[in-house]
């Protein structure tokens, strides 16, 4: 994730940026869900049965505090299909593991709002543009409202830990600028960008996604965005995902509206690192399979068949390249001289195209190609 707004204020303020100091699991605990959206990866339904019991996961908990996990979001599949999920989330915050809750909106009422406010320490619902789109895109009518009665539920208690999660494809595109037109609106406290990555139904729908020059606008317009709320006092955070490509520009923006504060900002950046997929990211998917991140086209192990400290402290050369920094690419990123703030960007994307996770990502914008 790229916390581009907390960046902004951080450096121009002369105050330490936040650090997320530890790794983010993501972790499917179903594949249950009750939509069935065109990008998802899991190829979740409402019909799907959950592999993962209750004991099962609470083991594995202490065993990722142990390898520096220190946050946790809650996934699916919609994850609130599964009635232990606060006793999941019970046993983290005993753990010292923070917890984000990543929903669909449509199971959250107002006889769980206020226990799901208490239970997680920041709760992400999905909008995908206008009720037209929105609907079309996660394929149930009325979806739109639905999930912005929950946004504003959960805000209606004046606690700032509901943002709304938006994924740019051709379809929902247009709908960017409507985005943060309601995140002003409803006074919504965090917009959640994300690019696609092809995998799971968004592999198969690889026409989804947007050209290079689109992206470059759409990019731009999310980082003026940030510039604004910043100018304007506007408590609206801005975080971009699965594109660490968008730093770069950022940066090249940020130089021209603060000189004076460049270095810092690039130094910050390059602390960063960009894409952290096996070093400080991984996901437990909905069988108990371990990846470096939820798109990846191999798993490293199985919380069924080996212990989870084995399997991300193994020294594979896979994982050991995955792990370098700057990593060691093909194509375009070789000779970068930006590498050491991005990493290369998504391995997924690069395997997807190219059949090949050591080449460039086949998603940037920045440069020829």
């Amino acid at each position: 994730m790229f916390r581009l707004s907390n960046l902004l204020k951080s450096v121009v303020e002369e105050k330490p940026s936040r650090s997320l100091d530890g790794a983010i699991a993501i972790w499917n605990f179903t594949n249950r869900c009750n939509l069935s959206c065109l990008h998802c990866y899991s190829k979740a339904t409402l019909d799907s049965k959950d592999t993962l019991s209750t004991q099962d996961i609470l083991d594995t908990l202490p065993k990722l505090k142990e390898n520096g996990i220190k946050f946790l979001i809650f996934s699916g599949g919609e994850p609130l299909t599964r009635a232990d999920i606060y006793d999941i989330a019970a046993t983290c915050r005993e753990l010292g593991i923070i917890t984000y809750l990543s929903t669909n909106g449509l199971y959250v009422k107002s006889s769980n709002a206020q226990k799901i406010l208490e239970t997680f320490n920041y709760v992400g619902i999905s909008i995908d543009g206008s009720p037209e789109t929105h609907d079309k895109f996660r394929g149930l009518k009325g979806a739109f409202e639905e999930s912005m009665k929950s946004v504003r539920l959960l805000n209606s208690y004046g606690i700032s830990k509901v943002g709304i999660r938006f994924t740019i494809t051709k379809e929902t595109l247009p709908d960017l600028e409507y985005i943060f037109d309601l995140a002003e609106k409803e006074n919504i406290p965090k917009v959640y960008i994300s690019h696609l990555v092809y995998s799971g139904r968004g592999l198969d729908n690889l026409k989804m996604d947007i050209s290079k020059e689109q992206r470059i606008e759409a990019v731009n317009y999310i980082i003026n965005k940030a510039f604004e709320y910043y100018d304007e006092g506007r408590d609206i955070e801005i975080v971009t995902g699965n594109m660490e490509m968008d730093a770069i520009m950022f940066l090249e923006k940020f130089k021209r509206m603060y000189p004076q504060y460049a270095d810092e900002m690039e130094s910050r950046l390059k602390a960063w690192g960009g894409n952290s997929a096996a070093r400080k990211l991984l996901n437990i998917d909905s069988e108990g399979n371990v990846k470096p991140d939820p798109f990846f086209p191999y798993t490293i192990g199985n919380i069924f068949k080996e212990d989870f400290s084995t399997i991300w402290q193994a020294k594979t050369d896979m994982l050991n390249r995955l792990r370098e920094h700057p990593r060691k690419l093909g194509g375009k990123c070789e000779n970068c001289r930006y590498l050491d703030i991005c990493n290369g960007g998504s391995r997924s994307r690069a395997w997807a195209i190219y059949d090949d996770l050591w080449a460039q990502d086949p998603s940037c914008y920045i440069g020829g190609n």
